[in-house]
């Protein structure tokens, strides 16, 4: 137990810069205090015991604002910043060394019974806000940026931005069609790496070709009043109107 919160603390001096003192991280470090809430609800939880694990995570959630349900299995390294507005659901699975900061949830999309929250991989980092929702599994080393919201699985070492979430970037490379199936994500992966970094770039990106349609139809409509205009010499119909004509 004391190494295991040994390593808390140490995770914290880790990854957070304004971490200065040990007395600092246990008195005023609100994720540290909600780990270890956890690892003793999901210890009596594990021991089938119902009412009282709830009511440690309650009391947690109380004092710290995060909240996590004793059933939610979580890693080492496991790292909460700042935390206000975490939520964690009782089937969800945290990796190891795993970085959440203030306003993720790891919740469910509907009442469905069994598996119903998000797998998380090793060395992920999810940004403020972020959403992932759904029995849905994040791989290894991905990054989820701030106020994302994550429904579909995404493959390891990608960046996932924006509602929905869109894979913009899979091992170093750009990826400009964030809808690409996860298997054809991993056969660029274990293809050559030129080749794969020429598939990517020729991929299609709806949301540019949607910018590009709606250009060449403001285009098109000035194209059409620039007509009408050449065609119709407004100043000349004004100069020469006949008050006594209803109309021009």
């Amino acid at each position: 137990m004391f190494r295991q919160i040994r390593e808390d603390i140490q995770v914290i001096f880790d990854r957070d810069p304004a971490a200065r003192s040990i007395i600092e991280v246990v008195l005023c470090y609100p994720g540290f205090h909600a780990i270890l809430f956890h690892r003793l609800s999901h210890w009596l939880f594990t021991k089938n015991l119902i009412l009282l694990p709830r009511v440690i995570s309650q009391i947690a959630r109380f004092l710290t604002g995060i909240e996590i349900h004793p059933g939610a299995r979580i890693g080492k390294g496991f790292f909460i910043d700042h935390g206000m507005g975490v939520v964690i659901g009782e089937t969800a699975e945290v990796g190891d060394n795993v970085t959440l900061y203030q306003g993720v949830t790891l919740g469910g999309t509907g009442k469905e019974k069994g598996k119903r929250h998000p797998t998380i991989g090793n060395n992920v980092f999810i940004g403020s806000g972020a959403k992932v929702l759904g029995s849905i599994k994040i791989g290894d080393n991905v990054k989820i940026g701030a106020g994302s919201v994550v429904t579909k699985p995404v493959p390891a070492d990608s960046t996932v931005v924006g509602v929905p979430g869109t894979i913009v970037r899979h091992r170093g490379m750009p990826v400009k069609n964030g809808d690409l199936h996860v298997l054809e994500l991993e056969q660029l992966s274990r293809g050559d790496a030129d080749d794969s970094a020429r598939r990517v770039e020729d991929l299609p990106d709806p949301v540019q070709e949607m910018l590009n349609c709606l250009m060449e139809r403001v285009n098109h409509l000035e194209k059409i009043v620039e007509e009408k205009e050449n065609q119709c010499d407004v100043y000349k119909i004004i100069q020469h109107n006949d008050s006594s004509e209803r109309g021009i």
